[in-house]
């Protein structure tokens, strides 16, 4: 009887301890100097990492030139192969770092807006459809460095990058990553 009094006391206190937490999901984040941007976002678009911007290339059979030099060697990649995927990634960072740059000062004016409280129908339309855009352009970006990516690698480079990336479990139907894709 004891034990199930102990048990039924655990479970209210963790009961109550997940309550708690779900009443507040965002909690702290008041403090950042863009609230809708967490730290390590702001790090990521400065760096123009892709933050799972291109995961419908990537999924579907199109690596992205970040991920090809980290499996360099895996890969057997030829020297030609490194060099041009190397082209891709530089081009890469040097089209994106500014789209993200671009997308944090849009989104300070939005949170700016609400900050000040000057947030209008009309201002909050202008502000959300230029990050809307901004993000547009971010997404095209990547997404068009793992297009061009998957056309300079072999069948067998592509069919061993999916299954270094653990795309090919045995319940998964990615035979299309076996082929290389179209470059169009």
């Amino acid at each position: 009887m004891k034990t199930s009094i102990l048990a039924t006391i655990a479970l209210m206190f963790l009961m109550a301890n997940a309550s708690a937490q779900t009443a507040q999901p965002y909690a702290g984040m008041q403090a950042r100097p863009i609230k809708a941007l967490s730290d390590q976002q702001i790090a990521d678009l400065k760096a123009g990492r892709g933050m799972g911007l291109a995961l419908a290339a990537e999924l579907n059979g199109y690596p992205g030139p970040s991920h090809l030099l980290e499996l360099a060697d895996q890969l057997d990649l030829s020297a030609d192969q490194r060099a041009a995927i190397k082209g891709l990634f530089d081009a890469m960072k040097a089209e994106t770092i500014p789209i993200g740059e671009n997308l944090i000062a849009q989104e300070a004016v939005l949170d700016r807006l609400f900050a000040d409280r000057t947030a209008t129908p009309d201002t909050l339309q202008a502000a959300t459809t230029a990050i809307g855009e901004v993000q547009a352009r971010l997404r095209s970006a990547h997404l068009k460095y793992h297009l061009s990516t998957a056309a300079i690698l072999q069948p067998q480079q592509l069919h061993r990058y999916a299954e270094l990336r653990g795309y090919l479990g045995a319940d998964q139907g990615h035979q299309h990553l076996m082929h290389k894709p179209n470059s169009n």
